[in-house]
């Protein structure tokens, strides 16, 4: 007999969640199976879950295949109807022990809408991983026409401050430096009188002992002044935000129903450069939205460029059943991948001259494996010796080479 195997597919709250379920689990005494931790963010994910499972069954022919996640809580009959899979357990469920102590029913997946909190699950650390995200916030209430996401997810709900406190101060205890505030929209974390700047602001000043802070993908139509003054003032919060963008054109951005404007996302970098001049940003794009003309597509990219970002997650336009970007007219679906490797190019020509900016530098590693670790500008970087993974030294930087830095310790 066996402890499960958790397979993680999608964001870092999956990564978060697959702890939960793993401690779960185990204290339920669930043996020899394989739960599959699925996303639905695009019809590619969805599709990557499926081989995901079909591979799974034949890498373990007597184990119980166990589906969840957001493909399983939006799709619970499709999961159910593949020969390879024994269970099918929704977002709510499978971080419930008992769950996995009662396997009576073959699909136990409840309508997640009609939830109003958020359990502060408190995990001991995140295995195999230097860095632990921390989920503050599920759900969202926003609509925007192309995500699919809130229908597996439910409403917005907080974890209470407190909690959130609790769970990183545990982790630090553990042995994890640096930690990464996630959820689905953490721009609207709310609990009480406390926003996502001010959480922040008392995870580090109650927790001193935690060397990073991090947040996971903002909203720019709301971020706190909180986080500006962060930014200024605190040296462990690190310089690198993670904007949801989508596109940087505004016919685009209204037919999204996005709350931001080009504007406003070209003001949110303005007001970070200026607290703190070295900080760098990721986006997420999607490229080819329905309806988006040449000379839409022109603006996102020239934006790309004019902002200097540097880390871009870009996708290219997924239409979703149930949205209402799937019924607009998908005449350009021939130009997505094409525009979405332009938007790539442009991402990387932005990491690559952030890159060279720091060569011959020094910079605060945090190690995580195989003498590879990141920045605090979330530069990858690998080391000509040895170090030990959770550890942050300081390196000099020598070159760059195949999208990661290169250096040694100081001395």
């Amino acid at each position: 007999m066996s402890a499960p195997q958790i397979i993680t597919l999608g964001c870092r709250l999956n990564t978060f969640e697959s702890e939960v379920m793993r401690q779960g689990a185990a204290q339920a005494g669930l043996e020899d199976a394989v739960i599959i931790n699925t996303c639905a963010v695009t019809a590619e994910a969805e599709r990557q879950a499926r081989q995901t499972i079909r591979k799974a069954r034949r890498d373990n022919p007597q184990a119980r295949i166990i589906v969840t996640g957001c493909a399983a809580q939006l799709e619970p009959d499709k999961f159910s109807a593949m020969a390879e899979v024994d269970r099918v357990v929704g977002n709510l469920e499978k971080l419930d022990a008992a769950t996995y102590a009662d396997d009576a029913e073959a699909v136990v997946v409840s309508d997640i809408m009609t939830l109003q909190e958020t359990a502060g699950h408190l995990i001991g650390g995140l295995e195999g991983r230097t860095r632990a995200f921390v989920q503050v916030q599920q759900g969202c209430d926003h609509r925007c026409t192309f995500c699919i996401i809130p229908f597996a997810r439910g409403p917005n709900r907080s974890v209470p401050a407190g909690r959130v406190v609790d769970q990183v101060r545990k982790l630090v205890e553990g042995g994890h430096v640096e930690v990464v505030l996630t959820g689905v929209d953490i721009s609207s974390y709310g609990a009480g009188d406390t926003g996502l700047g001010d959480l922040a602001q008392q995870v580090l000043s109650a927790v001193p002992d935690l060397k990073r802070l991090r947040l996971s993908s903002l909203d720019p139509a709301a971020i706190d002044d909180t986080i500006f003054r962060l930014l200024a003032e605190e040296p462990r919060f690190m310089p690198h935000l993670h904007l949801s963008l989508q596109a940087l054109d505004d016919t685009v951005l209204k037919r999204m129903k996005r709350r931001h404007s080009r504007d406003d996302a070209f003001d949110v970098i303005r007001r970070a450069r200026q607290a703190r001049a070295d900080v760098v940003f990721g986006a997420d794009l999607i490229a080819g939205f329905p309806t988006e003309t040449g000379e839409m597509f022109e603006n996102t990219l020239s934006a790309v460029g004019e902002l200097d970002l540097t880390h871009l997650h870009v996708f290219p336009y997924s239409a979703r059943n149930g949205t209402p970007a799937a019924r607009m007219p998908q005449d350009n679906a021939p130009a997505r991948k094409e525009r979405a490797a332009r938007l790539r190019d442009a991402g990387e020509a932005g990491l690559q001259r952030h890159l060279k900016a720091q060569v011959g530098g020094l910079a605060q590693v945090l190690i995580e494996r195989d003498r590879r670790g990141l920045t605090e500008h979330y530069a990858p970087v690998e080391l000509a010796a040895e170090s030990q993974p959770g550890h942050i030294v300081t390196a000099r930087i020598e070159s760059v080479s195949e999208g990661k830095l290169l250096g040694k310790l100081a001395a």
